[in-house]
C-alpha cells in the first residue's frame, strides 16, 4: 500500500505531496549524502538543488526522464546514481557537475550520450550498462582519468580504436553485447587489469599473456573454440579455464603456465570515490 501512494502522490507537484515523498527531508543530513531511491518520483524536489555542499546523491529506481537546471547547484557532488529510470538523453545539466568521480546511468534508454561528457574530467567511474547503445559513444575515450568502465548489456558490436587512449583504465565490463570478436583495441591496454566479455558472440580468442597487468578475464557463455592465453597468476573464467594452457615456447624453452583456482567474478556493488 506504501508504494501505491507514493505512487499517486509522485504525479501530484504540491509542496505537501513532495514532502510525503521525501519523508521531511528539508535540511542537509550530516553526511552530506541523500539517498531518494525508489521513491517513485518523476521529478526532483527543487529544493534538493539548494543543499550546495551535497557529496552523494542516489536517485535510483524512479521515474525520471529529466533534471532541473538547478542541479548545477550542486558543484561539491562526486557521486551520482541515475540507473534505473527512464533517462533517453542524459540530461546536459549532469555535465556540469565537474566534480562527479561516480556516474551511475544504467538500466535507462539511452542510445547515446552527449559530447559535453568531456567536461567531467574527474570522472573515475562511468556505468552505463543495460541501454540501448550499438557503439561506445567516442565522448568516454576522452574521460581521461576512468579507471572502471561497464558497458555490458548493451548492443555493441566493436570498441573505438580510440579506448586505448584511456591509460588509467583498470576495469572494462563488457558482458552481453553483440561482440563477434575480441576487440583489437584490447590488446593494445597493456594496463588492463579486469576484462570481462561474457555472453557475447566471440569465437576465437587471441592471447592476452602478453598483457603484464591482467588479473582476471571473464569470457564464458561465447562459442568459442579456445580458451585465451594468459600469464602466469591470471585467472580466467570460462570452458576451459581450470585446465592448463599448452605450453609456451620461448628462446627454445617450454615454459608451463599454470593457473590458481578459479574465483567467483566480483559482486556488481556500487563502489566509493577513491
Amino acid at each position: 500500500m506504501g508504494n501505491i501512494l507514493k505512487a499517486i502522490v509522485a504525479f501530484v507537484p504540491s509542496h505537501e505531496c513532495q514532502k510525503h515523498l521525501l519523508e521531511d527531508l528539508e535540511e542537509m543530513p550530516v553526511d552530506k549524502t541523500v539517498d531518494l531511491s525508489g521513491r517513485q518520483l518523476r521529478r526532483l524536489p527543487l529544493h534538493i538543488c539548494s543543499f550546495r555542499q551535497l557529496v552523494k546523491l542516489y536517485l535510483s529506481d524512479n521515474h525520471l526522464n529529466h533534471l532541473p537546471p538547478e542541479l548545477e547547484q550542486l558543484q561539491n557532488l562526486q557521486i551520482l546514481a541515475l540507473d534505473f529510470n527512464n533517462f533517453k538523453v542524459l540530461p546536459l545539466v549532469v555535465c556540469t557537475l565537474k566534480q562527479l568521480c561516480i556516474l551511475y546511468l544504467g538500466n535507462n534508454k539511452l542510445c547515446s550520450l552527449p559530447l559535453e561528457l568531456r567536461l567531467l574530467q574527474n570522472l573515475k567511474t562511468l556505468w552505463i550498462e543495460s541501454n540501448c547503445l550499438q557503439c561506445l559513444p567516442e565522448v568516454v575515450c576522452e574521460l581521461s582519468l576512468l579507471k572502471t568502465l561497464h558497458a555490458g548489456s548493451n548492443a555493441l558490436r566493436t570498441l573505438p580504436a580510440e579506448l586505448r587512449c584511456l591509460q588509467e583504465l583498470r576495469t572494462i565490463w563488457l558482458s552481453g553485447n553483440l561482440l563477434s570478436e575480441f576487440p583489437p583495441v584490447l590488446l593494445d591496454m597493456p594496463f588492463l587489469e579486469v576484462i570481462d566479455v561474457d555472453c557475447n558472440s566471440i569465437r576465437f580468442f587471441p592471447s592476452l599473456a602478453h598483457l603484464p597487468g591482467l588479473k582476471l578475464v571473464i569470457y564464458d557463455h561465447n562459442p568459442c573454440r579456445n580458451a585465451p592465453k594468459v600469464a602466469k597468476g591470471v585467472h580466467r573464467v570460462g570452458r576451459w579455464s581450470e585446465e592448463t594452457p599448452e605450453p609456451r615456447k620461448r628462446s627454445g624453452a617450454v615454459i608451463e603456465i599454470t593457473l590458481d583456482e578459479k574465483p567467483s567474478p566480483p559482486p556488481a556493488t556500487k563502489p566509493e570515490p577513491e
